[in-house]
C-alpha cells in the first residue's frame, strides 16, 4: 500500500495521534565499568539510534554541558549519564566506532556538544534530517518526522526537565529512550521507502490548490 507523506506536517494534528513509546529495556549507566559493558553490547548490534539531552537554562548567560547520551538498539536503550561519566574511554570508543551505523537527528549539534566534554573523532553517523530532505520532507523535527512516517506522537513533555537530577524519573527515562529508539524506526522506514519508491509526497501547495478548486 502506497504511503502518503507530507512535505510539511500539520502540527495541530499531532495531539490527536496515538502515543509512540519505547517498550524495551532501559539501562542507566553511571560508572565506567557499566559503560564498558554497555558499549560491548551496543557494538554487537546492526544499527544504533542516538540522541543527547542537556539541562535547560532559564537564565541568560548560563549554559550547561550535555548531561545524557542515549544510545538504543532495537530492544535495549542505554542512558549514559555524562554529567557523571564525562567522555570516559568506553563512551569515546563508541562515538569513534566506524563499524556500526549510528543514526540521529541534527547530529552536528549533538557532536559539537559532546566535543565540549573531550576530543574525539566522530565515527559512522547518519543524520536523518539530511536524508529525509532528499525525499521532499521539509518539517525536520523528530516529532513531525515520526508523525509523518508512522501516524503516532512522540511526547516532548520532558524536554525541559533537569537532566542533571540526582535520579532520573521514569518519565525522563522513557522520553530519552523513545527519542533514540525512534531514530532506528525512521531509518528503517526511510530505507524501505527509498528502495521501493512506495510513497507519494503531498506538497502543501497541492493541498491549497485542491481546496481552492473544490470551493470553486
Amino acid at each position: 500500500m502506497e504511503k502518503l507523506l507530507f512535505d510539511k506536517y500539520d502540527k495541530a494534528k499531532i495531539a490527536a495521534l496515538p502515543p509512540a513509546v519505547f517498550e524495551g529495556r532501559i539501562v542507566v549507566v553511571v560508572s565506567e565499568s557499566e559503560a564498558r559493558k554497555a558499549v560491548d553490547y551496543l557494538l554487537s548490534q546492526d544499527l544504533l539510534g542516538v540522541d543527547t539531552e542537556t539541562r535547560p537554562s532559564f537564565r541568560r548567560g548560563i549554559n550547561y554541558k550535555v548531561a545524557l547520551l542515549q544510545v538504543s538498539s532495537r530492544e535495549v536503550c542505554f542512558l549514559f549519564r555524562l554529567n557523571h561519566l564525562k567522555l570516559c574511554e568506553p563512551v569515546k570508543q563508541l562515538l569513534e566506532d566506524e563499524t556500526i551505523l549510528k543514526v540521529g537527528l541534527s547530529l552536528h549539534d549533538d557532536i559539537s556538544a559532546l566535543a565540549k566534554l573531550g576530543q574525539f573523532k566522530p565515527g559512522s553517523f547518519f543524520d536523518l534530517q539530511k536524508h529525509v530532505k532528499e525525499i521532499g520532507i521539509e518539517d525536520l523535527s523528530l516529532q513531525k518526522i515520526y508523525a509523518n512516517f508512522f501516524g503516532a506522537k512522540i511526547s516532548k513533555s520532558q524536554r525541559l526537565t533537569n537532566w542533571e537530577a540526582d535520579i532520573l524519573s521514569d518519565k525522563q527515562k522513557v522520553y530519552a529512550a523513545t527519542d533514540a529508539w525512534s531514530c532506528i524506526k525512521i531509518y528503517d522506514e526511510l530505507q524501505r521507502l527509498e528502495q521501493t519508491g512506495d510513497y507519494k509526497l503531498i506538497r502543501q501547495e497541492d493541498n491549497v490548490q485542491e481546496c481552492v478548486s473544490k470551493k470553486g
